[in-house]
């Protein structure tokens, strides 16, 4: 059973003119503001993951739109890869830690989803941990929402072609 909807925006590569974009922007930045003028005011907790493929935006799309807004309300939490401690604890425990107190939102660049896609790929988990992951994660998430947290997740994805010229661009 799903804890979140999943929404598909659009497909392909879309372009837009600078100036365009600009003033997009600058809408999407004002609306934000009010909204965490909401979150503060309502005492929310709101979690926004953003997932998906390498070099499909989500890093530019999270500065982008949080470049307005306030660091005490609107946190992001990028978290590199895991020590030996964190190694030895409790899966979410790594994530848990960052999560929103009342009035703030926190927009994680890649989750705990880490373990279902690239962890297991690149073996730094045994398939029985992604086995246990698998199982484990939607009655987190639903403990999570069930407990007042907002759970929003995006996934960002971009064509091979598209991913592969901005990793050219990158290099």
């Amino acid at each position: 059973e799903p804890v979140a909807p999943v929404i598909a925006i659009g497909e392909g590569r879309a372009t837009m003119k600078r100036a365009k974009y600009e003033k997009e922007l600058n809408k999407l930045q004002v609306r934000l503001c009010h909204l965490q003028r909401w979150i503060k005011e309502k005492g929310l907790r709101v979690v926004i993951v953003f997932e998906g493929r390498d070099g499909a935006g989500k890093g530019g799309t999270i500065r982008a739109i949080t470049e307005r807004l306030s660091p005490r309300i609107f946190r992001v939490a990028a978290l590199p890869a895991p020590s030996d401690r964190e190694k030895s604890q409790v899966y979410m425990q790594r994530y848990l830690q960052y999560f929103p107190a009342a009035g703030e939102a926190v927009i994680f660049d890649r989750s705990w989803y880490n373990r279902a896609g690239v962890e297991y790929v690149m073996g730094f988990c045994s398939s029985k941990q992604h086995e246990r992951f698998l199982k484990v994660c939607p009655q987190v998430e639903k403990f999570m929402v069930e407990g007042g947290v907002t759970l929003i997740k995006i996934w960002m994805e971009v064509s091979n072609d598209e991913q592969k010229r901005r990793f050219e661009a990158r290099i």
